[in-house]
């Protein structure tokens, strides 16, 4: 069986590398679009998502991430957008991490299905639990008692993905 969903899920990488050129706003709408359309337990819709291209925000974004990760380079790969998704904390929704893991996956598979690249990124807790997180989640309007959940560089492609790994046997498993 296969159709364009199943295929660009098949086809769609992490990419690395970005261009500096900044994304359309529409094509940033169809991303966010996809993420608030994600499945979120019990429907709840505990995620927040921020959609960040203030220059001086992703230099501090990317000086932050860099921080936790004890590296002195851009964790970010250069994107000029980076897109954060944030949660309740554990204690107050159990489900939290994984209805923010949702959201970057669909926003993820949007972003290659309209010709975007984008990566995963990690250590938004991190970032966030500090005070200079704290006072850039007041800044960007979200509520009091959420935590970073993860995020995605998000821009245009700058070379051609790597073709996807060779997948390992029985990796899926059918008990009938």
């Amino acid at each position: 069986m296969d159709n364009e969903i199943l295929k660009a899920l098949r086809e769609r990488r992490s990419v690395r590398q970005f261009k500096a050129e900044q994304i359309t706003d529409e094509e940033l709408q169809a991303v966010l679009e996809a993420g608030a359309y994600a499945p979120t337990a019990m429907g709840r819709q505990d995620p927040w998502i921020v959609a960040v291209q203030n220059p001086d925000i992703v230099a501090q974004l990317v000086r932050m991430n860099a921080e936790v990760l004890g590296m002195n380079g851009n964790p970010y790969y250069g994107a000029p957008t980076i897109v954060l998704v944030f949660g309740s904390r554990p204690e107050v929704w159990p489900n939290a991490v994984y209805d923010g893991s949702l959201v970057l996956g669909n926003m993820m598979n949007a972003a290659h299905a309209i010709g975007l690249g984008s990566c995963w990124i990690h250590r938004e807790r991190e970032m966030f639990d500090t005070e200079e997180g704290k006072a850039l989640m007041r800044q960007f309007g979200l509520p009091e008692g959420l935590m970073g959940i993860g995020s995605i560089a998000l821009g245009y492609a700058a070379a051609a993905p790597l073709p996807p790994k060779v997948r390992k046997d029985n990796y899926c498993r059918i008990v009938k």
